[in-house]
């Protein structure tokens, strides 16, 4: 999804399971900042992205990229998620701290901002990501079942 930098991988867990327990840190994320993208087709993402705003606990929400062409969102999270992400049907870019940085115009043609990075936003926080994803799933298995 994003083609900037020197990208060093990307895992889809549903065919590459990872046990490694890595904790990436969480915080701001300036643009001179690595990071890695959470990615997630755009159905699930957009569900995910009403269940983080509308939490009790009001989560905070990091940079949110839309990419139309491949019908996808990409969620910025802290550099080292990938290496314990394991969410089936998402993919995680990893890039151990290198090439891949928050651009701060949208970084591929056909592709915007759903939510805009900002000085003082915090990447989203993976955990708090994959309850959500988890969620926006079930919730989407039920109303495509009422069909």
């Amino acid at each position: 999804m994003l083609h900037i930098g020197m990208e060093t991988g990307s895992r889809t867990t549903a065919t590459n399971p990872t046990t490694t327990t890595t904790t990436p840190t969480t915080g701001p994320a300036p643009a001179d900042q690595p990071c890695d993208l959470v990615t997630v087709p755009a159905r699930q993402g957009l569900e995910a992205v009403d269940i983080l705003r509308r939490g009790r606990d009001h989560e905070a929400v990091g940079p949110v990229l839309h990419n139309g062409a491949c019908d996808t969102l990409g969620f910025i999270v802290p550099p080292g998620t990938a290496d314990a992400w394991d969410v089936p049907g998402s993919a995680c870019t990893r890039t151990d701290g290198r090439g891949l940085r928050l651009p701060t115009t949208p970084p591929a043609a056909g592709s915007g901002w759903l939510l805009p990075p900002a000085e003082d936003a915090p990447v989203t926080d993976p955990a708090v990501l994959r309850a959500a994803l988890d969620q926006a799933a079930r919730l989407l298995e039920a109303a495509d079942g009422c069909n």
